[in-house]
């Protein structure tokens, strides 16, 4: 009996003891949870939209500013240190990396930041989706390094094919971190990622060049922008994810990311056309110099561009359910984006020579033209990738695949048509066909359904279109009077009149000036509100 009893009473005291345990293991299992929900919530957001996307503007567009000096420097460092055949090795790599590297995303980032509700266990199961198919393309990538060198009969392109192909097993695995950081409108914390990996794999770039690395130096800036990034990532992130689980309903969101990726994959294939033929057909050295161009054309609209996706598209996203108030705002932005994209096109093609020359240096010449040409399509693409996120945050999978075939068939037919010409014939008839034919087609796609018309958006490009005319007459009429001087000379004196012609239209014509004033009010308000 005795035993009997000290058996109970050890019994009892073992479950006693299992059910502490348990209920310690819920509760921390409890505060885990609860921790991670912090990422995924949205609603304490709404309470100041405006306010959040006019700062988070602000925040974004003073990065990019830091991420073009960045840029730019790298252009103009480098370009004195290496030749065009470097670029073009790079160049003609990346084209067919470029293909492959939509897939590091799959879609799923937008899928994160789209959705209203979401959960730990669905933002998981898309992190192993990335970081798996990340892996798979960073092994098939490396498998496809001799037909690349084969293609562009180029033994050198094996060895560098190899080494860029560590890029994507490394990239997938910040996907989803930097969607919440998005999704939270946390721009400040993915400013501070972008600048300082952009810092670090420059650094390392200019240090391999001026210690006669050639091109590996453009290789090795790649990847250290690409380690940097993983490591500042998941040290502002405080998300964790969970093991994959089942029946977390993740499968809609695939569904809407494979949709993503397929038109994305069709939109990069249409945009390396021109790199991948050039390279086939007049080699690395001519690959470089149409590189370059897009470049410094590229750089400088990126800067346009960027704050618009990065900013607004959470904030259109919470406000599906609110039509009229999404169009307001889209609209809003779309405006401040025609507001700068239209003179900077405008001054570009007046002053292509002389901002080539100075930037590149006397050696870079042949890239005049064909910069020149490009500055054509330098007013209407950020116009054209602004619109785009009226399809994504609507979620219309099937419009997004249709205005991607609309960029591929474009491509492909001014590719086609320029190729005979060389490099400055491809891009004037990339940036012909583009205004004339993919242009329309786009706005007519994106604004058949939803709050924003294609007559809204047809309104905003057309009346901006005084302001490129009086932007280029202005710039190149004070160039020709100084064309006696240096190119740094000529850049000098020929802005300011440009830039002031601009304000002047801007000024004079109502809508620009209602918009115009709208967004200094909100830049002023928002500085005031930080203060």
């Amino acid at each position: 009996m005795a035993n009997a009893s000290k058996n109970d009473l050890s019994s009892n005291a073992l479950r006693a003891t299992t059910v502490e345990e348990n209920g310690q293991g819920e509760e921390s299992t409890a505060a885990a949870s609860a921790s991670q929900e912090q990422h995924f919530r949205t609603d304490h957001l709404l309470n100041d939209l405006r306010g959040r996307a006019i700062s988070g503007g602000l925040v974004t567009a003073g990065a990019q500013i830091g991420r073009f000096a960045l840029n730019l420097a790298s252009a103009v460092i480098l370009a004195r240190l290496l030749v065009p055949a470097d670029f073009g090795l790079v160049a003609m790599v990346a084209t067919l990396t470029g293909f492959l590297r939509i897939f590091k995303d799959a879609g799923l980032s937008t899928a994160t930041v789209q959705k209203d509700k979401i959960t730990q266990a669905q933002v998981s199961n898309l992190f192993w989706v990335n970081v798996s198919v990340s892996a798979f393309l960073s092994l098939i990538v490396a498998g496809l390094a001799p037909a690349v060198a084969w293609f562009y009969r180029e033994p050198r392109l094996l060895r560098v094919t190899l080494a860029l192909s560590i890029a994507f097993a490394v990239s997938g695995s910040v996907v989803q971190h930097q969607a919440l950081l998005n999704r939270q409108m946390r721009y400040k914390a993915l400013a501070m990622i972008d600048i300082a990996a952009a810092a670090c794999g420059l650094l390392v770039g200019i240090a391999m060049a001026g210690l006669g690395c050639g091109y590996w130096s453009l290789v090795g800036m790649q990847l250290a922008t690409t380690l940097a990034e993983l490591v500042l990532t998941l040290s502002v992130s405080r998300w964790r994810p969970q093991r994959p689980m089942r029946r977390s309903g993740t499968r809609p969101m695939l569904n809407f990311g494979a949709s993503l990726t397929l038109a994305d994959f069709v939109r990069r294939l249409a945009a390396g056309t021109d790199t991948l033929l050039l390279g086939r057909f007049y080699g690395a050295e001519a690959t470089g110099l149409y590189s370059r161009a897009t470049v410094l054309l590229m750089r400088p609209l990126e800067q346009v561009i960027m704050p618009f996706e990065a900013v607004f598209m959470p904030v259109l996203s919470r406000l599906q359910d609110q039509p009229e108030r999404y169009r307001r705002t889209f609209l809003q932005a779309y405006n401040a984006v025609a507001l700068l994209s239209f003179p900077l096109a405008g001054l570009f093609l007046a002053l292509s020579r002389p901002l080539v020359l100075v930037l590149l240096g006397a050696n870079w010449e042949k890239v005049i033209s064909i910069f020149a040409w490009f500055t054509i399509a330098a007013g209407y693409l950020p116009l054209y990738y602004a619109s785009m996120s009226l399809l994504n945050t609507q979620g219309r999978g099937k419009d997004i695949m249709a205005t991607s075939l609309n960029v591929l068939i474009t491509t492909v037919i001014s590719v086609a048509a320029g190729l005979p010409f060389g490099p400055a014939g491809v891009a004037l008839a990339f940036a012909c066909t583009g205004l004339l034919v993919r242009m329309p087609v786009q706005y007519y796609i994106a604004g058949r359904s939803g709050p924003v018309s294609t007559r809204d958006l047809w309104t905003v490009f057309l009346s901006y279109l005084p302001t490129w005319g009086a932007v280029f007459c202005a710039t190149y009429l004070a160039r020709r009077l100084v064309l006696h001087t240096s190119p740094f000379i000529q850049l000098c004196i020929c802005t300011p009149p440009g830039l002031l012609a601009g304000a002047v239209v801007t000024v004079v014509i109502p809508w620009q000036r209602r918009e115009a004033l709208r967004l200094l009010g909100n830049m002023r308000d928002s500085l005031t509100q930080r203060k």
